[in-house]
Protein backbone atom coordinates (compact mmCIF):
# COMPACT_ATOMS: atom_id res chain seq x y z
CA UNK A 1 0.00 0.00 0.00
CA UNK A 2 2.75 2.16 0.85
CA UNK A 3 4.41 1.60 -2.59
CA UNK A 4 0.84 2.65 -4.33
CA UNK A 5 0.42 5.97 -2.43
CA UNK A 6 4.28 7.12 -3.38
CA UNK A 7 3.36 6.30 -6.80
CA UNK A 8 0.46 7.90 -6.74
CA UNK A 9 2.24 11.11 -5.24
CA UNK A 10 4.78 11.06 -8.00
CA UNK A 11 2.60 10.89 -10.41
CA UNK A 12 0.50 14.18 -8.84
CA UNK A 13 3.75 15.85 -8.43
CA UNK A 14 4.42 14.76 -11.67
CA UNK A 15 1.58 16.31 -13.62
CA UNK A 16 1.10 18.93 -11.44
CA UNK A 17 4.86 20.09 -12.44
CA UNK A 18 4.16 19.56 -15.94
CA UNK A 19 0.92 21.51 -15.68
CA UNK A 20 2.97 24.80 -13.94
CA UNK A 21 5.71 24.13 -16.29
CA UNK A 22 3.40 24.60 -19.64
CA UNK A 23 1.69 27.31 -17.85
CA UNK A 24 4.49 29.29 -17.71
CA UNK A 25 3.78 32.99 -18.72
CA UNK A 26 6.43 35.68 -19.73
CA UNK A 27 5.68 39.17 -18.33
CA UNK A 28 5.30 41.92 -20.91
CA UNK A 29 4.23 45.34 -20.12
CA UNK A 30 4.49 44.74 -15.90
CA UNK A 31 1.47 41.81 -16.71
CA UNK A 32 2.02 38.20 -17.21
CA UNK A 33 0.77 36.60 -20.33
CA UNK A 34 -0.28 33.01 -20.30
CA UNK A 35 -0.18 30.77 -22.88
CA UNK A 36 -3.86 29.71 -21.93
CA UNK A 37 -5.19 33.26 -22.92
CA UNK A 38 -5.91 34.40 -26.79
CA UNK A 39 -3.69 37.68 -28.05
CA UNK A 40 -6.30 39.99 -26.93
CA UNK A 41 -7.29 38.58 -23.64
CA UNK A 42 -3.22 39.01 -22.50
CA UNK A 43 -2.66 42.11 -24.85
CA UNK A 44 -5.45 44.39 -22.83
CA UNK A 45 -3.36 43.56 -19.91
CA UNK A 46 -0.01 44.75 -21.22
CA UNK A 47 0.77 48.64 -20.16
CA UNK A 48 2.96 48.64 -22.96
CA UNK A 49 0.50 47.74 -25.37
CA UNK A 50 -2.56 50.08 -24.67
CA UNK A 51 -1.96 52.42 -28.17
CA UNK A 52 -2.07 48.84 -30.03
CA UNK A 53 -5.05 47.45 -28.32
CA UNK A 54 -7.04 50.80 -28.55
CA UNK A 55 -5.81 50.30 -32.24
CA UNK A 56 -7.13 46.97 -33.13
CA UNK A 57 -10.28 47.83 -31.52
CA UNK A 58 -10.80 51.00 -33.76
CA UNK A 59 -10.00 48.58 -36.61
CA UNK A 60 -12.32 45.97 -35.82
CA UNK A 61 -9.82 43.20 -35.40
CA UNK A 62 -10.87 41.85 -31.72
CA UNK A 63 -13.05 39.22 -32.55
CA UNK A 64 -10.02 38.20 -35.31
CA UNK A 65 -7.44 38.33 -32.64
CA UNK A 66 -9.56 36.07 -31.06
CA UNK A 67 -10.07 33.54 -33.21
CA UNK A 68 -8.44 30.18 -33.42
CA UNK A 69 -5.55 31.05 -35.64
CA UNK A 70 -2.74 30.74 -35.21
CA UNK A 71 -1.35 33.53 -35.25
CA UNK A 72 2.56 35.01 -35.18
CA UNK A 73 1.92 38.78 -34.02
CA UNK A 74 5.06 41.51 -34.10
CA UNK A 75 3.32 43.81 -31.37
CA UNK A 76 4.47 46.84 -31.03
CA UNK A 77 4.86 48.94 -27.95
CA UNK A 78 3.50 52.27 -27.20
CA UNK A 79 7.34 53.68 -27.33
CA UNK A 80 7.24 52.09 -31.12
CA UNK A 81 4.01 53.97 -32.02
CA UNK A 82 5.31 57.02 -30.70
CA UNK A 83 8.01 57.11 -33.20
CA UNK A 84 5.71 58.02 -35.73
CA UNK A 85 5.26 61.11 -36.64
CA UNK A 86 2.89 63.45 -34.35
CA UNK A 87 -0.81 62.84 -34.81
CA UNK A 88 -0.67 59.74 -36.82
CA UNK A 89 -2.01 57.51 -34.62
CA UNK A 90 -4.92 60.16 -33.65
CA UNK A 91 -5.69 60.00 -37.10
CA UNK A 92 -5.21 56.27 -38.01
CA UNK A 93 -7.65 55.89 -34.71
CA UNK A 94 -10.59 57.98 -36.64
CA UNK A 95 -13.24 56.02 -38.22
CA UNK A 96 -13.01 57.16 -42.08
CA UNK A 97 -9.36 55.84 -41.69
CA UNK A 98 -10.52 51.97 -40.56
CA UNK A 99 -9.58 50.07 -43.83
CA UNK A 100 -6.16 52.04 -43.39
CA UNK A 101 -5.55 51.41 -40.11
CA UNK A 102 -6.63 47.62 -40.69
CA UNK A 103 -3.86 47.11 -43.50
CA UNK A 104 -1.09 48.46 -40.91
CA UNK A 105 -2.26 45.80 -38.28
CA UNK A 106 -2.28 43.12 -40.23
CA UNK A 107 0.81 43.92 -41.76
CA UNK A 108 1.66 42.60 -38.13
CA UNK A 109 0.46 39.20 -38.38
CA UNK A 110 1.47 36.26 -39.75
CA UNK A 111 -0.42 32.93 -40.08
CA UNK A 112 0.55 30.03 -38.34
CA UNK A 113 2.65 30.12 -35.21
CA UNK A 114 6.29 31.15 -35.68
CA UNK A 115 8.54 30.80 -32.99
CA UNK A 116 11.84 32.59 -32.98
CA UNK A 117 13.44 28.91 -33.34
CA UNK A 118 11.35 28.64 -36.39
CA UNK A 119 12.08 32.17 -37.41
CA UNK A 120 15.78 31.83 -37.15
CA UNK A 121 16.10 28.15 -38.82
CA UNK A 122 14.08 30.43 -41.71
CA UNK A 123 16.84 32.60 -41.54
CA UNK A 124 19.47 30.25 -41.98
CA UNK A 125 18.10 28.57 -44.73
CA UNK A 126 17.55 31.54 -46.75
CA UNK A 127 21.30 32.62 -46.20
CA UNK A 128 20.67 35.15 -43.32
CA UNK A 129 17.08 36.50 -44.72
CA UNK A 130 13.50 34.90 -44.40
CA UNK A 131 10.60 36.39 -46.31
CA UNK A 132 7.40 36.25 -44.44
CA UNK A 133 3.87 36.83 -46.00
CA UNK A 134 1.41 38.97 -43.65
CA UNK A 135 -2.09 38.33 -43.44
CA UNK A 136 -2.59 41.98 -45.22
CA UNK A 137 -0.70 40.43 -47.94
CA UNK A 138 2.70 42.08 -47.87
CA UNK A 139 6.28 40.68 -47.00
CA UNK A 140 8.61 41.12 -43.81
CA UNK A 141 11.82 40.14 -44.04
CA UNK A 142 13.68 38.85 -40.97
CA UNK A 143 17.18 39.08 -40.14
CA UNK A 144 19.87 38.10 -37.18
CA UNK A 145 22.44 40.62 -35.71
CA UNK A 146 24.47 38.17 -33.53
CA UNK A 147 21.39 36.65 -31.03
CA UNK A 148 19.54 39.98 -31.87
CA UNK A 149 16.11 39.39 -33.92
CA UNK A 150 15.08 42.08 -36.24
CA UNK A 151 12.43 42.73 -38.98
CA UNK A 152 12.35 44.95 -41.95
CA UNK A 153 9.35 46.48 -43.26
CA UNK A 154 8.37 46.83 -46.87
CA UNK A 155 9.61 49.98 -46.53
CA UNK A 156 12.89 49.57 -45.44
CA UNK A 157 12.29 50.71 -41.87
CA UNK A 158 13.91 47.83 -39.12
CA UNK A 159 12.22 47.19 -35.94
CA UNK A 160 14.07 44.89 -33.04
CA UNK A 161 12.48 41.96 -31.78
CA UNK A 162 12.78 42.86 -27.63
CA UNK A 163 10.65 40.23 -26.08
CA UNK A 164 10.14 36.98 -28.19
CA UNK A 165 8.30 33.70 -27.56
CA UNK A 166 5.09 35.27 -26.12
CA UNK A 167 3.10 32.06 -26.41
CA UNK A 168 -0.61 32.65 -26.66
CA UNK A 169 -3.53 30.16 -26.66
CA UNK A 170 -3.80 30.96 -30.57
CA UNK A 171 -0.39 31.62 -31.71
CA UNK A 172 2.69 33.64 -30.45
CA UNK A 173 3.57 37.45 -29.77
CA UNK A 174 6.96 38.91 -30.89
CA UNK A 175 7.26 42.39 -29.24
CA UNK A 176 9.18 45.20 -31.69
CA UNK A 177 10.25 48.63 -30.96
CA UNK A 178 8.71 49.78 -34.05
CA UNK A 179 5.56 50.34 -36.19
CA UNK A 180 6.06 47.78 -39.36
CA UNK A 181 4.63 49.53 -42.36
CA UNK A 182 3.67 48.00 -45.65
CA UNK A 183 4.35 49.90 -49.00
CA UNK A 184 1.54 52.90 -49.73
Amino acid sequence: MKTKNLLSAVIIAFVFGATSFAQKAVTVGGAPMYPTKNIIENAVNSKDHTTLVAAVKAAELVETLQGKGPFTVFAPTNAAFDKLPKGTVATLLKPENKKMLQTILTYHVVAGKMNASDIAKAIKAGNGKATMKTVSGGTLTAWMKGKKLYITDEKGSMSEVTIADVNQSNGVIHVVDSVLLPKA
